[in-house]
């Protein structure tokens, strides 16, 4: 920031509309940003894909609405996939399954957050499936999702790399997966490993945000930049729990670097081939709905987050609703399956239980 490397910002504005006050400092950071039209805003908690029609979701679009009047966003995105438990706030975001039903729910709900910011809306590339079949399906459910509003995709390779890994795939064959003609932004990130006591011998890679970023992210963003036309933002994300001592934040700031150096290098003066606005919009008064999805996600919620073993998980699912269903808990991937618990149980702010 002092040596004015920071070209835009990328705001989770959600986090903090529970927030009374915020120091002033912060909002003339985002008015500067803004005024410059280089503010980017980036929902965590919308839930895009709850099977019911939620009040706080609907307040959720009424706060996009307001600050969107105070601030000037380039661009809104959320992120792909329903928050589990019935507290909206404290709950984790996980995958769907892909059917006709998600993807009219999921076309309503960006339909109204286009609505609600009047910028162009987005989405980003997941780093959590439960299987290798939702990751060959992700990049053209995605596409299909993002049609209807003009939408653009956020390419997480932090994302992608935990989907190499956990899948044992290469970048090359990720790539091809997804709609790159639609990328808007590009993330990268740190995050963790996790030995998996489901697959003796098997490390699940997670997407934490509280570690320096992987030298083969590098390599990733290196080679995603040249497939990605209408690319005007690349983001280096981090938590603020992950910079707590003097070697992590110079790790970080070696990151932002080394980051910067590479776009510059890479930089090209075309302008992007896709504006991401799209024609006008007809909204439904009543929002989209599915009560069976619902209650499925009730279900599935409330099994990851009191499970107390692994195998109390695998018999609750077996003898759920879920079973023989669009969700295809039958070919999940056993470590994924104990992962989303771990997941689970942390946003809900308690410790994982096994």
């Amino acid at each position: 920031m002092e040596e004015a490397r920071v070209e835009a910002i990328e705001w989770s504005f959600d986090a903090l509309y529970a927030v009374e006050e915020v120091p002033a400092w912060f909002g003339e950071l985002l008015s500067v940003f803004s005024n410059e039209n280089r503010l980017i805003g980036h929902g965590v908690f919308f839930s895009l894909f709850s099977g019911r029609w939620l009040p706080e979701q609907q307040q959720w679009l009424n706060d996009l609405k307001a600050v969107s009047r105070r601030y000037q966003f380039d661009h809104v995105t959320e992120h792909f996939g329903f928050m589990t438990g019935r507290d909206f706030h404290h709950g984790a975001p996980l995958n769907i399954p892909y059917t006709p039903v998600t993807l009219e729910i999921g076309r309503d709900r960006l339909k109204r957050m286009q609505d609600a910011c009047s910028c162009p809306v987005g989405l980003e590339n997941l780093a959590f499936s439960y299987s290798l079949e939702e990751v060959k399906k992700h990049g053209d459910f995605l596409n299909e999702l993002l049609e209807p509003v003009n939408g653009f995709m956020i390419l997480d390779l932090h994302n992608l790399y935990c989907q190499a890994h956990n899948f044992n795939l290469t970048f090359e064959a990720l790539n091809s997966l997804y709609p790159l003609h639609r990328v808007r932004e590009i993330h990268i990130s740190g995050g963790s490993w996790e030995v998996s006591g489901a697959t003796p011998g098997k490390t699940v890679r997670r997407d934490t945000h509280d570690d320096a970023v992987p030298e083969e992210v590098f390599a990733y963003l290196d080679k995603a930049i040249d497939f990605c036309p209408s690319l005007k933002y690349v983001v280096l994300e981090q938590l603020g729990s992950g910079l707590d001592c003097d070697s992590s934040r110079a790790a970080f700031g070696h990151d932002f670097l080394r980051m910067d150096e590479l776009i510059k290098y890479k930089n090209k003066t075309a302008a992007p081939l896709n504006n991401f606005l799209p024609e006008a919009l007809q909204i439904p008064a009543q929002a989209r709905e599915d009560e069976s999805l619902y209650q499925q996600q009730l279900e599935l919620s409330q099994i990851l987050e009191t499970a107390t073993s692994f195998d109390a998980l695998m018999k609750a699912l077996q003898a759920s609703s879920l079973a023989h269903s669009a969700w295809q808990i039958e070919s999940w991937d056993p470590a994924m399956i104990e992962t989303a618990a771990k997941i689970a149980q942390k946003w809900r702010r308690k410790d994982p239980i096994f």
